[in-house]
């Protein structure tokens, strides 16, 4: 397995009236970010939240290319990113436990926290399609150049892993510093993650290993 530290390339936040940042999504131009009753539209470049959407979202957020998807409670909304309108939702499957989300290959991959698993679910009728397991409790899930990544935190550590998306065999770990965890993460199609900080209200731009 590959081995490295993360190289923190940028902080965001402590945002106003933001207590805690769970869920992490990207559009191809902005960062989304679940701050339990709303979801905020971050601008990576000034690092200016732009608007919010007021909906419930306390764990994972995805992004279609077209709709948001996030998970509140037992839920798993989709929404329309102009209007904040829900436009469908499904069960989550194990509500409270639920964590990270991430849209590939036409479903949700949705991150289970203390049952250390990443299902792939049926985004319309919330099948479980596949499930992989962890040896470490997970936090935000992403894809990115077919590559499957999800966060952990656990003890009040926190790594980046990219694990085999037929074997979850772990390929790769990237370790956060100490005291730094990862609540939603979410690739930009490049060569940065953005790392949910949990309750320290910051979202972190992580550099992506070559």
């Amino acid at each position: 397995m590959k081995r490295s530290d993360a190289q923190i390339l940028r902080e965001y936040g402590p945002f106003p009236d933001v207590d805690c940042v769970h869920g992490v999504s990207h559009d191809g131009e902005l960062v989304w970010f679940a701050s339990g009753d709303k979801l905020h539209a971050l601008d990576p470049a000034s690092g200016q939240t732009l608007r919010s959407l007021d909906v419930p979202a306390d764990a994972g957020t995805a992004f279609d290319g077209e709709h948001l998807f996030q998970i509140a409670g037992d839920t798993i909304r989709k929404i329309d990113p102009r209007t904040g309108q829900v436009l469908a939702s499904i069960a989550a499957p194990n509500s409270g436990d639920d964590s990270g989300l991430a849209w590939a290959e036409g479903s949700l991959w949705v991150g289970q926290y203390k049952a250390r698993k990443i299902l792939q679910i049926d985004p319309s009728s919330g099948q479980i399609l596949r499930t992989l397991e962890s040896n470490r409790f997970v936090t935000g899930v992403t894809w990115v150049d077919g590559e499957l990544w999800h966060g952990t935190w656990e003890n009040d550590e926190s790594d980046l892993r990219r694990i085999d998306p037929q074997t979850a065999q772990v390929l790769e770990s990237v370790t956060m510093p100490p005291g730094i965890g990862v609540s939603g993460l979410e690739s930009d199609g490049a060569d940065r993650f953005f790392c949910g900080g949990g309750g320290s209200a910051k979202v972190r731009a992580v550099r992506r290993p070559a």
